[in-house]
């Protein structure tokens, strides 16, 4: 009977010094997880500021005023796949100017303030929004004719067409720039014998800076 004790307990201490040599069997560690940023979108309502180069074309018998404008941005724009649609307006604060002669003596032509309201439609690349926008366009245009004298400020509308390009650099800051053709409506002034013409049609080249909540 010692004797079969004896074997048993050497067999279990065989067996247990074997399990101990034998390599361990751990489950393999999870991979650590791949961090995936967020898929950019243009949907939001933004705020920003712009500024640039205003010119007339075609400026009749009172010239083409030309010069600087700035002004501030609000719009809201919504993305269905890469198609992007919005509303956006402006104002701007205008100094473009043109002095001049005509059949009416000396003239003063002046730009003072532009307004648009206009839809936007366009395709995201991305970051990268190519639109095109049209809509409403209206500028206040002073006239003088000191010789009449006459002088005249009137808001001239018209329409607003253009194309631009934005590019976000974070999730809320984007830039942006554009061009804009607003022709205008015409106004005729006269000292009762002569008559002229003023035809405000404006190109604008702009640069903004947006802010999407």
């Amino acid at each position: 009977m010692k004797k079969v004790l004896l074997a048993a307990l050497m067999a279990g201490v065989a067996s247990t010094a074997m399990a101990a040599d034998l390599p361990s069997r751990k489950a393999p560690m999870a991979p650590a997880p791949v961090y995936a940023p967020p898929i950019f979108s243009w949907t939001g309502f933004y705020v920003g500021l712009n500024g640039g180069w205003g010119g007339s074309t075609g400026g009749g018998a009172f010239g083409s005023p030309s010069g600087g404008v700035v002004g501030g941005t609000v719009g809201y724009n919504y993305q269905i796949g890469q198609f992007v649609a919005g509303l956006e307006g402006d104002w701007d604060w205008a100094d473009l100017n043109k002095n001049g002669v005509n059949v009416l003596g000396p003239y003063g032509n002046k730009v003072d303030d532009i307004v648009t309201a206009r839809a936007r439609a366009g395709v995201a690349l991305d970051r990268a929004l190519l639109y095109v926008t049209a809509g409403y366009g209206g500028a206040d245009v002073k006239t003088s004719l000191p010789y009449i004298p006459y002088s005249s400020n009137d808001w001239r509308s018209g329409g607003a067409f253009g194309a631009g390009l934005e590019y976000a650099f974070t999730n809320n800051i984007s830039a942006k720039a554009e061009y804009l053709y607003m022709p205008l409506s015409s106004q005729t002034f006269t000292d009762g014998v002569d008559r002229a013409k003023s035809d405000v049609n404006l190109s604008l080249v702009r640069a903004g800076l947006n802010y999407k909540f």
